[in-house]
């Protein structure tokens, strides 16, 4: 769980609630079935009305996905960035095939996206077509995912319009029993006004904040994305993995960027790719060596 949107949820409502029991010892007049029901009603029959029913479904359950704990920390970038570093050395000592096994180990929270780059290394496409191809990917997506964002403002927007529509109904009401007791008025006002209170508290604390919440993850998601994309595209072109972690590096923070030679341990990792390459050049010079120079053909009579 989020805990800092848990405890600002939790302030949230809690300030409302600790203001109303300091002011009056009367908590009922807070309270209105018809009111709640009017509020939350029309702001979803109006949000029914405006969109499709599974992405007004899907925008109503990202409201509790905002509690859920954000995998796009800011060590998550550090370590994406040595994912991709990992596997240029891979490719560098065993060749883009090798990444084959890669694919199963990747991740699935990200909807296949790493998964989907590898398949596209390895299927032999060029740094440039990737990064066209997992473009694409990227802007669908976040337009896809920021949907929900776009029904959860709407719906910010009409809960407080629905509430002066509760207040509206509730005056005229109270005016139309103005002739019997007068001295009623007070009591019916407050009524009428606390639908008003609905719609503004659940547009502010509830609707606004989630969607602010899932654009916000959405923006960090699409740039891990491009930074994840210059990488994939640089092993494709089997470029090395230093001009790679510079390239990432350029995405990030001073304080969160990557160091092969602090965080991968680059001294191992080298000495084996040096290693299996200096045991080539030998054995290639040894053949030579022992092989016999060939005869002069003997001329002939």
């Amino acid at each position: 769980m989020s805990f800092n949107t848990f405890v600002a949820a939790l302030v949230g409502f809690g300030l409302f609630i600790a203001a109303i029991a300091l002011s009056t010892d009367n908590f009922m007049v807070f309270i209105s079935g018809a009111g709640f029901i009017l509020v939350v009603g029309g702001t979803l029959a109006a949000t029914f009305i405006s969109y499709e029913f599974r992405y007004v479904l899907k925008a109503l359950g990202a409201i509790a996905s905002t509690f859920a704990l954000d995998r796009m920390g800011r060590t998550r970038l550090n370590a994406e960035v040595g994912r991709v570093i990992r596997w240029a050395y891979l490719v560098q000592s065993e060749g883009i095939v090798s990444l084959d096994a890669e694919v199963k180990k990747t991740p699935g929270w990200d909807g296949g996206f790493l998964r989907f780059g590898v398949e596209l290394i390895t299927t032999g496409y060029s740094g440039e077509e990737i990064k066209t191809i997992l473009a694409n990917v990227i802007e669908s997506t976040f337009d896809r995912n920021m949907v929900s964002a776009a029904i959860l403002r709407n719906m910010a927007v009409a809960a407080p319009a629905f509430g002066m529509v509760g207040t509206l109904i509730g005056l005229i009401i109270m005016l139309d029993k103005m002739g019997g007791d007068p001295g009623a008025i007070g009591v019916g006002l407050a009524v009428a006004l606390v639908t008003t209170l609905y719609g503004i508290m659940l547009a502010r604390l509830v609707f606004a904040p989630a969607a602010n919440k899932i654009q916000q993850r959405e923006e960090i998601f699409r740039f891990r994305n491009y930074m994840i994309v210059e990488g994939l595209a640089m092993v494709a072109d089997e470029a090395s993995p230093r001009k790679i972690q510079d390239h990432m590096n350029s995405y990030l923070d001073p304080t969160i960027r990557y160091d092969i030679d602090r965080q991968l341990k680059r001294k191992p990792a080298t000495e084996k790719v040096d290693a299996k390459h200096a045991a080539k050049d030998s054995k290639a010079k040894a053949k030579a060596k022992a092989k016999p120079a060939k005869k002069p053909a003997p001329a002939s009579a």
